[in-house]
C-alpha cells in the first residue's frame, strides 16, 4: 500500500478545504433562480469546456470505463469513440440543442410545453427525476469504494467515507448553486487532468505499453479490441451503445445544462465539438487502467469483483506522493460530477415538477430557498440509496440502462419536437409511458427470482435498443392516431 497519511492525506485534505472554500464564497453572486440555476446564461467558452469535462469524468466514470477495459481489453473503450463522434456532430450541426438554446429554457421539459402543453412537461420532468436518481443513486457507494481501496481504509469507512464526500459537495452547491458549481469545476478540470496524466504515465513506466496490449490479446483475442467479434459484446453492444451516447449527448441533464447556460446558440455548439476529443480521452485512460489491473490483480483477489481490480492496481503501482495527487484529482472529478448532477435534477424538480405549485409565482427568496431544500434532500436521497442497492450487472450497464428511463422517451420527444411536425400531445404520451416503462421493467425483472433468467435470457443491449425502437413506434402511432380522429 503505497498511500501515505502525512503526505498524500495532507494534498487530499487541502485540495477539499479549497474547493469548499471557494464554492462557498461564490454563493453573494446569487441573486435569482436563473443565477442558481443556469448562472445567469452568461456562461463563456471555455470556462463551459472545463466544466462539461469536469462533470463528465467523475470516479464513477472512470470505476465504470476501468470494469469495461479488464472484462474487454481495449475494446471497452468503444463507448468513448462512440461519444466523442456523437458529441462533435451534435455540435457541428447544431442538432437540436441550436432551437433549445434559442428558446431561453431552463430544462428541457419546459421546451416540450410549447408543442406538447403543460401536462407533458410534467410528465417528462418526472420521468427525467426518476430516472436520474436511479442513476445517480450508485454514484457515492462507487466513490467511497474507489478511496477505500486506494488509500487503504477498513471497508467498514465506507458509508463515513460517502457521507463526508456528500456533505462537502451538498454544502457548496445549496449554496452558490450553478455559479459555485462552475467556478469548483475549473479548479478541479486542472487538478484532474494533472493527476491523470501523471498516472498514466506512472502505469506507462511501470507496466509497459506492450504489456498492456499482449495481456489484452491474451486474455481475449482479437475480441480485445474489435468489439464487434468479442463473444460478450457484438453488433448489439456498439449499437445500444450508439443509441443510448446519442441520446445522452441531447437530453442529459447536466450536460443540457451547460448548453442553457451559454451566452449563445454558437458558444453552446462550441462547447460540444471542442469538449468532443476528450470523451476518446475520458473512456481510454481508464480503461487502459482496466487492462493493466488484468496483468495485476486477478479476480480471485478482489472477492471476484472486476470492478475492484482498478482501484487495487493503482494502490500498488502508484508511488507516494502521486497517489496523493490522484486521490485529489479523483475526489475533484467526483465533486464536480455529483454538484452538477444534485443541481440538475433539483433544477427539473423545481421547474417541471413543482410547477404545478408555484406556476412561476414565488419569489425569488423563496425560489432559491426552494432548490436549495431540493438540493439536500436529494442528498439524502443518494446517502441511503446507495447503501443498499445490489448491482446485477457491470456498472456501465447499470449506469445506461437507468438513463434510458428518461433518456429514450425524453430525446424522442425533443427531436419530434423540433424536427416531427405532425408530433402532438398523444404520441408524446405513449413515448413517454412506453420509453420508461421498457427500460424500467427490465430492471426491476433482474431484482425478481422468477423473472431473472428471462432477464438475463434478453439481456440489457437487446432490451435497450427494444426501447428505443418502442419509443419511436409510440411516437409516430399517437401522433398519427389524433391526427386522423381529428379528421
Amino acid at each position: 500500500m503505497q498511500f501515505n497519511w502525512s503526505v498524500d492525506g495532507s494534498i487530499v485534505g487541502l485540495y477539499i478545504l479549497l474547493s469548499l472554500v471557494v464554492g462557498i464564497l461564490v454563493r453573494k453572486y446569487v441573486k435569482n433562480v436563473n443565477d442558481f440555476l443556469v448562472a445567469g446564461r452568461n456562461v463563456d467558452l471555455h470556462v463551459g469546456i472545463a466544466s462539461l469535462a469536469a462533470t463528465e469524468f467523475g470516479i464513477i466514470t472512470c470505476m465504470a470505463a476501468a470494469q469495461l477495459g479488464y472484462k474487454y481489453g481495449f475494446a471497452g473503450a468503444t463507448v468513448g469513440l462512440i461519444m466523442t463522434i456523437v458529441m462533435f456532430t451534435v455540435g457541428k450541426t447544431g442538432f437540436c440543442i441550436e432551437p433549445l438554446r434559442k428558446a431561453g429554457v431552463v430544462t428541457i421539459p419546459e421546451f416540450f410545453e410549447h408543442k406538447f402543453g403543460k401536462k407533458v412537461r410534467w410528465a417528462a420532468g418526472v420521468v427525467i427525476v426518476l430516472g436520474g436518481l436511479l442513476n445517480m443513486g450508485v454514484f457515492l457507494r462507487t466513490g467511497g469504494e474507489f478511496l477505500v481501496a486506494v488509500a487503504g481504509l477498513k471497508p467498514e469507512y465506507l458509508e463515513i467515507t460517502m457521507t463526508i464526500l456528500l456533505l462537502v459537495v451538498a454544502l457548496y452547491t445549496i449554496l452558490g448553486g450553478m455559479l459555485s458549481v462552475l467556478v469548483t469545476d475549473y479548479m478541479q478540470f486542472i487538478l484532474m487532468s494533472v493527476g491523470l496524466v501523471l498516472t498514466t504515465c506512472t502505469i506507462f513506466y511501470q507496466v509497459g505499453w506492450d504489456t498492456l496490449f499482449d495481456t489484452a490479446i491474451s486474455h481475449y483475442g482479437a475480441g480485445g479490441i474489435n468489439p464487434f467479434v468479442n463473444p460478450n459484446l457484438g453488433w448489439q453492444y456498439v449499437l445500444y451503445t450508439a443509441l443510448v451516447l446519442t441520446a445522452t449527448v441531447l437530453t442529459w441533464q447536466t450536460m443540457v445544462s451547460r448548453v442553457l447556460s451559454a451566452k449563445d446558440a454558437n458558444v453552446a455548439k462550441k462547447m460540444y465539438t471542442r469538449t468532443s476529443l476528450f470523451y476518446i480521452v475520458r473512456s481510454l485512460i481508464p480503461v487502459m487502467w482496466g487492462v493493466a489491473a488484468l496483468a495485476f490483480v486477478s479476480l480471485e483477489s478482489v472477492g471476484g469483483k472486476p470492478i475492484q481490480a482498478m482501484p487495487t492496481m493503482l494502490s500498488i503501482v502508484i508511488p507516494t506522493g502521486i497517489i496523493g495527487l490522484l486521490v485529489a484529482a479523483m475526489l475533484a472529478a467526483d465533486m464536480s460530477t455529483n454538484s452538477s448532477y444534485l443541481l440538475g435534477w433539483a433544477s427539473v424538480i423545481y421547474n417541471d415538477v413543482l410547477i404545478i405549485f408555484h406556476k412561476n409565482k414565488w419569489s425569488e427568496r423563496k425560489s432559491i430557498a426552494v432548490n436549495r431544500v431540493l438540493v439536500a434532500l436529494i442528498g439524502v436521497f443518494l446517502l441511503f440509496y446507495g447503501l443498499w442497492y445490489p448491482l446485477k450487472s457491470d456498472l456501465w450497464v447499470y449506469m445506461t440502462l437507468t438513463a434510458t428511463i428518461y433518456s429514450v422517451a425524453v430525446s424522442t420527444l425533443l427531436i419530434s419536437a423540433c424536427y416531427f411536425k405532425k408530433a402532438n400531445n398523444w404520441g408524446a404520451y405513449a413515448t413517454i409511458v412506453v420509453g420508461a416503462l421498457t427500460p424500467l421493467s427490465y430492471l426491476i425483472a433482474q431484482q425478481i427470482p422468477a423473472l431473472e433468467p428471462i432477464a438475463a435470457k434478453i439481456g440489457p443491449y437487446y432490451s435497450g435498443i427494444a426501447a428505443f425502437v418502442f419509443a419511436w413506434i409510440a411516437m409516430i402511432v399517437g401522433s398519427l392516431l389524433k391526427n386522423v380522429l381529428r379528421k
